[in-house]
């Protein structure tokens, strides 16, 4: 398979600068080597980006070896070394995947695309390994050609393409690569399809990679079909200003639509989709259980609380009893990513305690002439239970309580302010 017919898989331009997935395998050197032969895409900006996983003993080789193909065709190559999380649910082969889609991301420049080089026989042990899992159409939908993606587009322009091309294009240009021998061992999913199933099909079947590739498309057009459809439902079950998904809206819809709206919304707003089990769990502990029931998984999690259910990535604890003294004179920095500031005033009087709550406290509020436990006027105040265990709480020089984030403030705390036209604000730790 020639250069120039292989190329006919690629736009003749350049969608934009093109940063190549380029792991030292045969699929990734063959696009890169096919990229850097076409001058169009070198105008535009051509480049690779290698994941260092170090997971295998020789990673350092094949960084290495991949330095030097990129060397010798002139393209810069940029290196990201990662730690794989072992405990995050995934398993080492998903966590791996979560990982470099990572470095990915931090990688892609503002309008470049990331060429990913995946081909059809990839299609078709995907669209394999998801119907084996029992996936809707969304699942079978397998790898789009093309999507969103970080600062840019995720593009795969060999997936029409079998990998006996890549591997003839491999042979003509005597291309050196990287065999990495995990993918021989049989124990991965993919790997038992590749080398077991797969040929065994292809005895009975010699078109049996097209045919599921050409399954994947078919179900990838159902679902933008239904994809449309369930944006427009849910839109009108989402409350303005992220307030959740309407519990009452969700049980009108039939069980199978809930659960295409559940992924859906899943898939719109969490890093990771719903895991199998994911709208069963939902079904039967939060559609009809008491505030607070929570579902979660890899990172991500659903939390019932006043008839709607709230998507959201929990943040960092606070360290055991953290605190900090502060003047007000510059914004507070709090263990979990959120921030205190003081507007319109160059300090406190004295410094306050800033810390979590403890329990107990009690705060008297503009108005009042009694003082009133917190736990009962946050929940009068009608604030999340995440909020309240992340709420920092502002206590004065004489262990009195002066404020619960910028929420709620004692009627001592609140004249001062008013006083100075000043006010607190206290910014919500990044989701």
């Amino acid at each position: 398979m020639s250069a120039a017919a292989l190329a006919a898989a690629l736009p003749a331009q350049a969608p934009g600068p093109v940063l190549v997935a380029y792991s030292g395998g045969l699929d990734s050197s063959v696009l890169l080597h096919l990229l850097a032969q076409l001058p169009d895409y070198r105008r535009a900006g051509l480049r690779a980006v290698h994941v260092h996983h170090g997971l295998h003993a020789d990673a350092d080789a094949w960084h290495a070896h991949c330095q030097a193909f990129c060397d010798t065709l002139g393209i810069a190559l940029d290196v990201h070394r990662v730690e794989v999380a072992r405990d995050n649910g995934l398993g080492l082969e998903g966590a791996a995947r979560a990982a470099r889609h990572a470095a990915f991301a931090q990688a892609l420049q503002p309008g470049e695309w990331l060429a990913l080089a995946q081909h059809r026989d990839d299609q078709a042990e995907t669209f394999l390994l998801r119907a084996l899992r029992a996936s809707g159409s969304d699942g079978l939908a397998g790898m789009p050609a093309q999507r969103a993606f970080a600062a840019g587009q995720l593009w795969r322009p060999l997936l029409a393409q079998p990998r006996e091309r890549l591997q003839a294009y491999a042979r003509a240009h005597a291309l050196a690569w990287i065999e990495d021998p995990s993918n021989l061992d049989v124990h991965y999913d993919r790997n038992f399809l590749r080398h077991h199933v797969l040929p065994l099909l292809r005895q009975r079947w010699p078109q049996a990679d097209a045919a599921l590739a050409r399954s994947a498309t078919l179900s990838g057009e159902a679902s933008a079909l239904l994809a449309a459809q369930d944006d427009e439902l849910l839109e009108s079950m989402l409350d303005p200003g992220d307030a959740g998904l309407q519990l009452k809206a969700l049980r009108e819809q039939p069980p199978a639509q809930r659960a295409r709206l559940l992924r859906r919304w899943v898939s719109q707003h969490a890093s990771l989709p719903l895991p199998a089990a994911g709208v069963t769990a939902i079904e039967t502990q939060l559609l009809d259980a008491a505030d607070g029931a929570c579902f979660a998984w890899a990172g991500s999690e659903i939390r019932r609380w006043r008839d709607r259910l709230h998507l959201r990535q929990p943040w960092p604890a606070w360290p055991p009893d953290w605190q900090r003294d502060w003047t007000g004179q510059e914004p507070l920095a709090l263990p979990d990513g959120g921030l205190l500031r003081l507007l319109g005033a160059d300090g406190f009087d004295a410094p306050l305690r800033v810390r979590q709550r403890h329990g107990g406290e009690r705060l008297r509020l503009p108005g009042r002439a009694h003082s009133h436990l917190l736990k009962h006027l946050l929940q009068d105040a009608g604030i999340p239970p995440w909020q309240r265990s992340a709420m920092p709480l502002l206590i004065g020089a004489e262990g009195q309580l002066l404020g619960a984030g910028d929420r709620l403030l004692s009627a001592s705390f609140a004249e001062w302010l008013s006083a100075r036209d000043a006010r607190l604000q206290w910014q919500l730790p990044p989701t």
